[in-house]
């Protein structure tokens, strides 16, 4: 290990953020990285760089990892510190990020680790070079039940007046006749129906969204659905997906969202432009 330790008496250990080409060695000064014991450096890998910084061994045993999973303000601290020494980086040169928490026990096998990935390092930085990701979500039309007329309204029970200002008697309402109980079984039908098409239709947008922003990415990747999110969204989405798209084209693709949102009426969510982090392969 080098002399790059906060303390000559613990040990440490090599924390690696990403990998770019070595003509593109990227400017790092100001960028705190997941500790401010040690300034980000780089690492020659002969015609790469890694990005890299030395940490205290003891802040990444499995033991400090598993408490840090479990409080999560922490982990989403060490998690933007991340993010944002790979946004520098990417920002100034094609860039491969590496995982959260990717750590070596000594330099020496940082470089025969990172040494041996080399071909797939500059595959993936051939493949993302002046190219953004960009995240595209698809929601279905309308609530769940609801027929484009505003909340759904569930059928009302058997027995219950069709006719509002109808009088029933007591009687009447303990023992509904056979009309009612078919009736409210065709409004179930109906309702099941009507949702049915509202799906098969939201899936078809989602098909025709997907197909069109296809044209213009270099690649794509479709993702799981979200389930209904947080503060009483209760949206269901019906596409996630992720693209790869030349940066000259950015304005072209949201354009081409706006056109879809206007031509479709669905809920369409367009992010980005982001580090290609979908898009960097295995490595």
């Amino acid at each position: 290990m080098t002399e790059h330790s906060p303390r000559a008496s613990e040990a440490t250990a090599l924390y690696v953020y990403a990998v770019c080409r070595a003509d593109g060695s990227p400017v790092l000064d100001g960028v705190p990285g997941v500790t401010r014991d040690e300034p980000l450096r780089t690492l020659p890998l002969g015609s790469l760089t890694a990005i890299v910084q030395t940490v205290r061994a003891a802040e990444f045993t499995d033991e400090a990892w598993q408490e840090r999973l479990a409080d999560e303000p922490e982990l989403e601290r060490y998690a933007r510190a991340h993010h944002g020494v790979v946004s520098a980086v990417a920002a100034q040169a094609p860039t491969v990020p590496l995982p959260l928490a990717t750590l070596y026990t000594a330099q020496d096998r940082a470089e025969a680790a990172l040494g041996d990935e080399s071909a797939r390092f500059h595959a993936a930085l051939e493949r993302i070079a002046h190219r953004a990701e960009w995240g595209v979500k698809v929601y279905a039309a309308g609530s769940p039940g609801d027929d484009g007329g505003g909340a759904a309204r569930r059928p009302d029970p058997p027995g219950t007046p069709s006719t509002p200002g109808t009088a029933s008697r007591a009687d009447d309402r303990r023992r509904p006749g056979p009309e009612a109980g078919r009736a409210y079984l065709e409004s179930r039908r109906n309702l099941q129906a009507r949702r049915e098409r509202q799906r098969e239709d939201s899936l078809r947008v989602a098909e025709t969204v997907d197909s069109r922003v296809c044209r213009i990415a270099a690649a794509s990747r479709r993702l799981r659905p979200h389930g209904p999110g947080a503060a009483g969204d209760h949206r269901v989405q019906v596409l996630n997906a992720t693209y790869l798209v030349d940066e000259h084209r950015s304005a072209e693709l949201e354009l081409l969202v706006e056109d879809l949102r206007e031509s479709t009426g669905a809920g369409i969510e367009l992010s980005g432009p982001w580090v290609p982090y979908s898009f960097v392969g295995g490595v």
